[in-house]
């Protein structure tokens, strides 16, 4: 059997003609590499004893390609795009960003749970005190005395 490279260079024309026959236009390049895998594994599971290559390549590429072809069918089924009206009315949804919220605890190994809350409700959720104070059920001079000892244990650690 010849190298794939001259079976890719021969089979090429026999390839985009059974996608233009299946009337694929959407992702031609892709169902081409498709057409590629097929002739790749049609070179290698032809027996020379049961007839021609051109046949079984052609009738293996053709199959392959119909099978990847309802693979995508079926798929596009499944995933449908809402329209562009959708998109206008979805609301804007906040997004926990756990490498932020990572990169700034990783300046408070030093810091108390408490002063580490504090830290993560204003840098990450924009809370004030009394907001912090109101969702963690304690006093406002309690937060407040987390913020003191969050920023002086914060610049001990950035002056060293």
């Amino acid at each position: 059997m010849e190298s794939f490279e001259q079976l890719v260079v021969q089979y090429k024309p026999m390839i985009h003609k059974i996608i233009h026959t299946l009337h694929i236009y959407k992702n031609r390049e892709e169902f081409y590499q498709h057409g590629l895998i097929a002739l790749w594994q049609a070179s290698n599971r032809f027996d020379p004893q049961k007839g021609n290559f051109t046949n079984y390549a052609y009738n293996y590429i053709k199959g392959f390609l119909l099978l990847e072809l309802s693979k995508a069918s079926k798929y596009e089924e499944k995933c449908v795009l809402p329209k562009e009206e959708f998109w206008e009315t979805v609301e804007d949804i906040i997004i926990d960003h756990p490498l932020e919220e990572e990169s700034i605890l990783s300046y408070c190994t030093a810091l108390t749970p408490n002063q580490k809350k504090w830290v993560l409700y204003t840098t990450l959720n924009d809370l004030s005190i009394k907001e912090i104070a109101k969702k963690e059920q304690v006093s406002m001079s309690a937060v407040k005395s987390w913020r003191a000892g969050a920023k002086e244990k914060l610049k001990e650690r950035i002056i060293e």
